[in-house]
């Protein structure tokens, strides 16, 4: 009896505004076997959040768990803190981490196996009003843009695979094709 394989490790990246929980809910509908390690932030939730999109913990609960060495990485991002807890996929299951691209760097050299996908607005002007319209303060839509432009250069050198979120329906499409294409190697 063969033992069964190991759970593939997908990133999905991005800056943001792009749409990522939204293609991150489309995607586990869509993909059978794809689990999804909610990550930690000390943030606020934004309004219209979903209770259950983060681990929403204080300052002091992060820190107590960084001691516990429960992140599989984790970063100060802006004025925040974030992480990926350890992973605990159900058996059979892929896991999929919606991180920023400094946690993709550090899951790479966890894992150089994973398959790293970064999602992009079709342009600047674009998650400007995507920000914007999720209710992000003018300081915060101008700390995130200005953001923006690090992290895909530095996906560029991490040699992400890029997916212009234009359409969500075609996004998404690109996105199992993808997965589909990581599971069959």
């Amino acid at each position: 009896m063969s033992s069964p394989r190991q759970p593939i490790t997908f990133v999905l990246s991005g800056p943001g505004g792009v749409g990522k929980g939204t293609v991150v809910d489309e995607l586990l509908a869509a993909v059978d076997g794809l689990w999804l390690s909610r990550s930690w932030t000390t943030r606020e939730p934004r309004p219209g959040e979903a209770p259950d999109a983060y681990n929403f913990a204080t300052r002091a609960e992060f820190e107590r768990h960084i001691e516990a060495d429960g992140f599989l990485e984790w970063v100060e991002f802006l004025d925040y803190l974030q992480g990926t807890p350890l992973p605990d996929p159900p058996p059979g299951h892929d896991v999929l981490l919606e991180i920023d691209v400094a946690g993709a760097a550090q899951i790479v050299q966890l894992d150089p196996e994973a398959k790293l996908i970064f999602l992009d607005a079709p342009t600047n002007a674009e998650q400007e009003r995507r920000l914007r319209e999720r209710g992000d303060s003018e300081d915060r839509v101008q700390q995130r843009i200005a953001h923006a432009a690090s992290e895909r250069a530095r996906a560029l050198d991490l040699d992400y695979t890029v997916v212009i979120n234009d359409d969500l329906a075609s996004t998404v499409e690109q996105l199992v094709v993808l997965i589909e294409e990581r599971r069959a190697t």
